[in-house]
């Protein structure tokens, strides 16, 4: 740990790097990805379970109200990123393949991740309140919103179809476990005590959904076929998206004059984009076509977006953490701005 502290590599991003390299030599096959799969379901589910035996009822109601963090989440994934889609339509084909365009722009209309910006909402110490019902209702309307801007926006061959079962597997493994714990609220206040437990939870659940992805594309093999110059293109150009929105959210929650906490959640929540959701629907939206090449833009994207989140997540935590330390010893603070 001395060592990573002096070359200031933080040890969320190694593990994160650690879980693609495993994956990358040991992916999960057979009955093994089934188990993989399902443990990421049960940490995600444990994950809800302890968010909401930490938040208080009336934290969880305030939640609820906010209204304008909310839409300003919800304009950002499902009206700035198709823009910025529909934008990058000037790089095919001499930069960017006609194939590759294609999941570049299907990413771009996909709902928020859940377990991650939560995760990393809490990790940066800001309103995990405002993330759970943002990231959850980003997920929900993106059931239905998807498929819509996928017509709009995209050809087609197959039918775009929402089943009632995707609808119930969110409220299933992300809002009853949250209710639970808040029913259980006073029953787990002693487990709540121990920090250790929500964070190892918190960067746990991270590294299965980190394991299981990539563990599925290279049993898929996404990453075959595909030319090396090709590669490098498609992550730049998420890179730079990435980038792009993560201005924007940071500017924009400035000039909505959103507190801290809630400038996190616009930050987390807006700039990701589920691969949870991004996956399945792939497959039933374009039935026939070459699936893995449309859906590889996403890896990539779910990749760099993990790893800097991971990185900013981290040196917001620890911030918060340092001014909370200056204010639990008032004498050092009186001491140091008389010096």
């Amino acid at each position: 740990m001395q060592l990573l502290a002096k070359l200031r590599i933080d040890p969320f991003i190694l593990g994160i790097l650690t879980c693609v390299l495993v994956a990358a030599l040991l992916p999960a096959r057979g009955d093994a990805a089934g188990i993989v799969n399902w443990a990421s379901k049960i940490a995600i589910g444990l994950l809800f379970l302890l968010y909401g035996a930490r938040l208080k009822p009336r934290e969880a109601l305030e939640g609820l109200k906010q209204w304008k963090l909310h839409t300003s989440v919800l304009a950002v994934t499902f009206i700035a990123f198709p823009l910025i889609g529909l934008a990058l339509r000037i790089l095919t084909p001499s930069i960017l393949p006609d194939d590759l365009y294609t999941g570049v722009l299907y990413l771009c209309l996909l709902p928020s991740t859940v377990q991650s910006s939560i995760a990393f909402t809490s990790i940066a110490k800001g309103n995990v309140a405002g993330a759970v019902v943002s990231a959850s209702l980003s997920n929900l309307l993106g059931v239905f919103v998807t498929p819509l801007l996928v017509i709009l926006l995209m050809n087609t061959t197959g039918q775009a179809r929402v089943s009632a079962s995707s609808i119930l597997s969110i409220v299933v493994q992300l809002l009853l476990p949250f209710l639970l714990g808040q029913l259980l609220r006073t029953r787990m206040q002693v487990l709540m005590k121990h920090a250790t437990v929500t964070k190892a939870v918190d960067r746990g659940s991270i590294f299965l959904v980190v394991y299981t992805a990539f563990s599925e594309s290279m049993v898929e093999h996404i990453w075959h076929g595909i030319s090396v110059l090709s590669l490098v293109t498609v992550a730049v150009v998420c890179a730079a998206m990435l980038a792009a929105v993560l201005a924007l959210t940071i500017y924009a929650s400035k000039l909505l004059g959103f507190d801290r906490g809630d400038r996190i959640v616009m930050i987390f929540c807006g700039s990701k984009k589920s691969l949870a959701s991004g996956l399945p629907m792939a497959s039933v939206l374009f039935a026939g076509h070459a699936v893995g090449l449309i859906v590889l833009p996403l890896m990539l994207f779910h990749q760099i977006q993990l790893m800097t989140c991971a990185w900013l997540s981290g040196r917001w935590g620890r911030q918060a953490d340092a001014a909370a330390a200056k204010q639990d010893s008032p004498g050092e603070a009186v001491a140091s701005d008389a010096a």
